[in-house]
């Protein structure tokens, strides 16, 4: 009985999930059906549109070549009545000097007849119609200004509906990931005259392969793009991956996506362990400022995919093998009496990371670096063998020096607005790097025996942390340059 009751009831179950399938399948193309209609009407509407702006384009043509015409014909006309004119005044004066000369040709009387026929040649010398040229100054042929439309006649006929564009494909091999930037790059199967332009959509997230139907981050999308390719800079990674796809748009309408492609974004992204901050460190997301009144109480704001203490590392992120499952930190209290320090809330043991740190150049006591987790709670950056780090003095005369198990190396190079920290944790490479103009400052080469955390001191001062970022390209030639010639721990004193 009680088995066929809950036989009964996942039958019932799956029907009802069924039913409510089919409903909303049925609310989908009742929405279809809308669409298409308002979507009909406005093709419709386009078309018309178009039509009209045809004709007012023929109807302006027209206008415009007809008035070409009547200008030519009315200079023609004036040439020619001009030339007629003339021609009609000569004949009419010619006229009448030859009806005086044959009336002096005619007459009897020899009294000054020699004066009056030398008088009359020299008038029929002079008159009009021997200076006058008996071509046309204007042509009666209009053929220059025919028309034949046959050509435009053929094209007229030959409009049809402007094609679906074809689907982009994007050229992985092509496509660059460097130095927090991202170039995509994609072909059409076939040129295509009638593109005007390509939109593309990016996702971040932590999923290889296709995208999901539910992600946590939305499209963003980048519209306009003429060229068949794009570049998006200034990007902090703070997922493992950026999912791609692109379509290509006529001046009508948008055609099918592309297949996403994911692109990794290998990025050493942290937050700081506000659990571990002196108590006048305050804490806020990446910032840290001093608060010489201490003991306050702090938000110490937890991510879903974290825990207050540095178990998490980027190799464990990318290769989760049993082998490198991580433990939890043993349990420790906040740093205290002089060690104003705090740690991140990642650790890092493979790999190479790299992040900056800008500073106020006006704190008392600044540093950087990374610290083993056996760190004490009393021990002040690079004052032990479980740290190394840059430190900025600024009490009564500013200094910047290296230091590492009590030992320090003034640095002789300007003091930058912030610092770019590289670790290559499997070479034993730690550097500092003006982040500005990536000039090497300082290089520890060790071997680190413990995963290592980012750390950071500040005394009467503030500091912000930018993470999520690459190592730089300038910076991976430069180790790979300087390789052989870093400076050791030994060499500090």
């Amino acid at each position: 009985m009680g088995d066929q009751k809950e036989s009964l009831r996942k039958i019932t179950h799956t029907l009802a999930m069924k039913n409510e399938e089919i409903s909303n399948f049925i609310c989908t193309l009742k929405q279809s059906l809308d669409n298409l209609e308002a979507n009909s009407n406005r093709v419709q509407e386009d078309l018309e549109s178009e039509c009209s702006s045809l004709h007012a384009v023929l109807d302006e043509m027209k206008e415009n070549m007809l008035t070409r015409i009547k200008q030519e014909r009315a200079s023609r006309t004036y040439e020619l009545q001009s030339q007629l004119s003339a021609c009609s005044k000569a004949l009419e004066s010619s006229e009448e000097l030859l009806e005086m000369a044959n009336q002096t040709l005619c007459s009897s009387e020899t009294d000054g007849f020699t004066q009056v026929t030398a008088s009359h040649a020299a008038a029929v010398t002079m008159a009009p119609a021997f200076r006058l040229s008996l071509k046309a100054k204007a042509s009666d042929n209009m053929s220059h200004l025919m028309v034949d439309f046959s050509q435009e006649k053929e094209m007229l006929q030959g409009l049809k509906f402007l094609p679906v564009p074809a689907t982009p494909e994007i050229q992985v091999s092509e496509c660059q990931v460097c130095d927090n930037t991202v170039t995509v790059v994609w072909s059409l199967p076939e040129p295509d005259s009638k593109i005007d332009h390509y939109i593309i959509e990016h996702r971040r997230t932590n999923h290889e392969g296709p995208p999901r139907i539910r992600e946590d981050y939305p499209w963003m999308v980048v519209e306009g793009i003429r060229e068949m390719e794009h570049t998006l800079t200034g990007l902090r990674f703070d997922t493992r991956y950026l999912t791609f796809r692109v379509r290509a748009c006529n001046k009508a309408v948008a055609g099918e996506f592309s297949e996403p492609v994911t692109l990794e974004t290998h990025a050493f992204t942290f937050k700081l362990d506000a659990a571990s901050a002196h108590q006048n460190l305050k804490v806020e997301d990446l910032s840290v400022e001093w608060d010489s009144s201490g003991g306050k109480i702090q938000d110490i704001r937890k991510d879903k995919n974290r825990t207050n203490s540095p178990m998490h590392s980027p190799a464990r992120s990318a290769l989760m093998s049993p082998k490198r499952a991580p433990t939890a930190r043993p349990g420790r209290d906040r740093f205290t009496a002089e060690s104003y320090t705090v740690l991140a809330d990642t650790m890092i043991d493979a790999g190479q990371q790299y992040w900056e740190v800008r500073f106020d150049k006006e704190s008392k006591a600044f540093a950087v670096g990374v610290a083993l987790r056996s760190l004490g709670r009393f021990d002040q950056l690079g004052k032990s063998s479980a740290s190394w780090c840059i430190h900025l003095n600024n009490w009564l005369q500013q200094s910047l020096t290296a230091k590492h198990n009590n030992k320090a190396r003034t640095l002789d190079c300007p003091i930058p607005n912030s610092i770019g920290v590289y670790i290559n944790y499997d070479e034993g490479i730690l550097s500092f790097y003006n982040a500005k103009t990536k000039q090497l400052m300082h290089t520890f080469k060790t071997k680190f025996q413990q995963p290592v955390i980012p750390a950071f001191m500040v005394w009467n001062g503030s500091f912000s942390i930018v993470t999520g970022l690459q190592v730089p390209s300038v910076v991976q030639s430069g180790q790979r340059k300087n390789s052989g010639t870093s400076s050791s721990n030994a060499s500090l004193n």
